[in-house]
Parts: structure tokens; C-alpha cells; sequence
């Protein structure tokens, strides 16, 4: 029997309401919010010695104290706010750079993992459940640097401590941005911006014919990631200029006095002047006793107008 093209139409019709419609295509995942730093966790050689940096001059407390397996110290936090630590860890051999990892906080690891998972880069089978986040996982930046994606919720660690630990003596109330190193620009922002959806905020330029670094705003705060640009290998002493954070200080002169009265162990320094950098922002400087570079700095710039961005190209 031959059908007309009226009874094809019909019997695909019929087919289709017996069978189902195809099936639509699945949505890519959407991005959980990531919420601002939540820590820069950094390797030190002598702890007793970072201890008293962290705590005699900087004035934070010890909210943790995590162990190994086999009951040896595997890292300290020093709490900076509720939702901001500095971690510090046993170096595992010498002269290695500094920086373990930062972390930025997410509002769903798990969603997070499924999201990167997605846009192609390598993720662990599941996320992991910490002393003191609801959930973390890492993952590794273009230039290898170690990235942590972590969620509080109400069950964790953290929130279990909110409100605790925060001396009067801190010389911070809040940890503004992490820096870290970056060789090939294009690889991070491919990351940093399109991936986790950073926003690009300033170009900086120490010279101004080549570009220095650049900020990139978490999408869903007002914290960001500094990347420190570089061409040629970095000695440990500049990883430790590169690889630093930044604590937010209503008056970095005052705060600089503050600091000169408090005693700095041995091989820790501060700066002896407040400057006011290219950004227009004035900040006070020191290190801690790795070299780790410490920035304390005023929220807002000297003039109230916005720095200008530079022009200037990436380093070759």
C-alpha cells in the first residue's frame, strides 16, 4: 500500500505521541557564587617562629590545630575573620616555594565540582567533607598553582566558631585579595575570567612599559585574586614578594605604628615607610619569617577616584 505524504505526516505524529518527544538537550551546569578568599594556606620552616609572627605581631589567634593520621601537626589556622584563616604548614622539603594553596569560598562544592567538571578542567571523583569546612575540593590553576573550593555551612567547623577567636589585638579585620604567580596571562584569565567568572578590575604596571599584575574580582564579592606577571624564573625570595595577601587597614600609618611597638621574631621584618603604590592606595609592608609578603593596606585611594588601569602589554 502506498501512503499518501498526508498519512507519513500523521503516522510520525502518532509515532512521536506514543514514544515521547526526542529528548531535549541537557543544560550545561550553572556556576555556584564564589563568595570571596577564604584562605591562603603557606608552607613555613621554623612554626614556632611563624607562631609568634602570626600571633604576637599580627595579634590573630589559633582557631585549629589539624594532625596527620599518625598524630604529627599537619597545619595551624590563624583565623582572620569568621570566614577568612591563614593556614600554615610544616615545610616537606627545603627552599620550596611557600604557597600550599588559596582557597575561595563557594556556596555549593559539590555544584562547583559538576560545574568545572564541565568546562573541562580535571576535578576529584567527589567532594570531601573537612574539620572545618562543610565541603572542599581542589583543583589546579594553568600555572599550577593549588585552588580550593570551600563551603560552610551550618554543620562545619567554621561556622561552629563564629564569633570566637577574634582578639582585639588583630591587625586586620579582613583579608582583602591573595596574589599569586602567573607566566602566560591568557592561560589565567581563561581560568580565572572565563571559567570561574572573575571580573578584571586593574591592570598595574611598576614601570609602566610592562604590565605587573592584574585583579580579578570574585564574581559574587568584593575580594579579589592578584596575579603577579613574570618572564623569567623566580627566585624563592620573589615568590615570596609574589605569592602574598593583603590585609585591609583603615589607616596603614596608624597601623604601622601599631606594629612597630609589637615584637617581630627572627627573620620576620616590616618595611620601615608607608607608601602609597601606583594603585593609589596607601599601604604598609613586612614579611614574615619565609618571606611571605604581607600588605597592609587602606580600602580606599588617597584622592577617593579610582586608579587608573595600564595599557602596558603582558611581559613576553
Amino acid at each position: 500500500m502506498t501512503l499518501r505524504p498526508r498519512h507519513c505526516l500523521w503516522s510520525f505524529l502518532a509515532l512521536l505521541l506514543a514514544t515521547g518527544a526526542p529528548p531535549a538537550r541537557a543544560e550545561a551546569p550553572a556556576r555556584p557564587r564564589i563568595l570571596g578568599v577564604a584562605q591562603v594556606a603557606l608552607y613555613v620552616h621554623d612554626l614556632a617562629a611563624s607562631r609568634k609572627f602570626y600571633h604576637d605581631f599580627l595579634g590573630y589567634d589559633e582557631s585549629v590545630v589539624l594532625t596527620n593520621p599518625d598524630g604529627g601537626l599537619r597545619s595551624v589556622l590563624f583565623k582572620v575573620e569568621d570566614r577568612q584563616s591563614i593556614e600554615l604548614m610544616p615545610e616537606v622539603a627545603p627552599h620550596t616555594d611557600r604557597l600550599n594553596h588559596i582557597a575561595l569560598e563557594t556556596d555549593d562544592a559539590e555544584a562547583m565540582r559538576v560545574y568545572l567538571g564541565s568546562r573541562g578542567i580535571a576535578v576529584p571523583a567527589h567532594v570531601t567533607k573537612g574539620q572545618v569546612t562543610t565541603a572542599f575540593f581542589t583543583v589546579t590553576d594553568p600555572d599550577g598553582h593549588t585552588v580550593e573550593f570551600a563551603q560552610y555551612g551550618p554543620d562545619c567547623g567554621m561556622a561552629r566558631d563564629f564569633g570566637q577567636h577574634l582578639p582585639a589585638t588583630r591587625i586586620s579585620l579582613h583579608m582583602s585579595h591573595a596574589g599569586v604567580s602567573v607566566r602566560h596571562l591568557d592561560a589565567a584569565l581563561a581560568f580565572y575570567q572565563d571559567v570561574l567568572g572573575c571580573v578584571v578590575t586593574r591592570r598595574g604596571s611598576g614601570n609602566g612599559k610592562v604590565l605587573s599584575w592584574v585583579n580579578l574580582r570574585v564574581p559574587d564579592g568584593s575580594d579579589w585574586v592578584e596575579m603577579m606577571l613574570y618572564d623569567q624564573p623566580l627566585t624563592l625570595a620573589k615568590l615570596g614578594v609574589n605569592h602574598h595577601f593583603c590585609l585591609v587597614v583603615p589607616d596603614a600609618n596608624q597601623a604601622a605604628a601599631t606594629l612597630r611597638g609589637r615584637p617581630l621574631p627572627p627573620g620576620a621584618k616590616l618595611l620601615p615607610t608607608v607608601s602609597v603604590g601606583n594603585d593609589h592606595k596607601r599601604k604598609a609592608q613586612g614579611f614574615d619569617p619565609d618571606g611571605t609578603r604581607v600588605e597592609f593596606m587602606e580600602p580606599r585611594t588617597i584622592d577617593g577616584l579610582p586608579a587608573p588601569s595600564s595599557n602596558a602589554p603582558p611581559p613576553a
